[in-house]
């Protein structure tokens, strides 16, 4: 409960990848609210033989930090005919997480495309999240990064979307590299 006089600080997070890299289950493993969704049935051919919904608009969660710091997290959508959403999406984040499904080396460009989107318009520090380090043949970090063309001051963190700890430690890392633009 907030206090009287005493304003919470909003931390908005967006969380972006390409399409079935994770996104929307990151964002139910951590929110403490029932996470907004607005999924559609996947019709499209190559899409729909990877999963049976998928994200038009956004998943939203929140998670309380403490008394005083909450984080809002914003789930885009991964598919490009959808992004429009992370124009919508980008304005006032604070933080950015870019998953990438690192069994699936055939996204690892749209992976790209995406953080040249963010950084060209909405310029913040983000982290890459290897998603699906449990999977056999799970690509490592530092291929990713290698893939990806990062900077070495660019972070690229294992993940297991379906772990809570695992989905922590990605946000942990980001909170850290925003505290240090503060």
């Amino acid at each position: 409960m907030e206090e009287k006089g005493k304003k919470q600080k909003q931390i908005k997070i967006v969380v972006s990848g390409p399409y079935a890299a994770g996104k929307t289950q990151f964002i139910n493993t951590v929110s403490e609210i029932q996470t907004v969704q607005t999924e559609a049935k996947t019709t499209k051919r190559g899409e729909k033989e990877k999963k049976d919904h998928t994200t038009v608009a956004m998943d939203f969660g929140k998670i309380q930090i403490d008394d005083e710091h909450v984080l809002y997290l914003f789930g885009t959508p991964g598919q490009s005919r959808f992004d429009f959403m992370w124009d919508i999406l980008g304005k006032g984040m604070v933080g950015l997480v870019v998953l990438v499904d690192s069994t699936d080396p055939s996204t690892f460009h749209e992976a790209r495309k995406i953080i040249n989107f963010f950084e060209s318009r909405y310029p913040s520090p983000f982290v890459v999240g290897c998603n699906k380090q449990d999977l056999e043949g799970a690509w490592g970090p530092e291929d990713i990064r290698i893939a990806l063309d990062l900077d070495e001051d660019v972070k690229v963190i294992p993940l297991v979307s379906l772990d809570k700890e695992s989905v922590k430690n990605v946000l942990l890392e980001l909170l850290e590299e925003i505290a240090k633009h503060i």
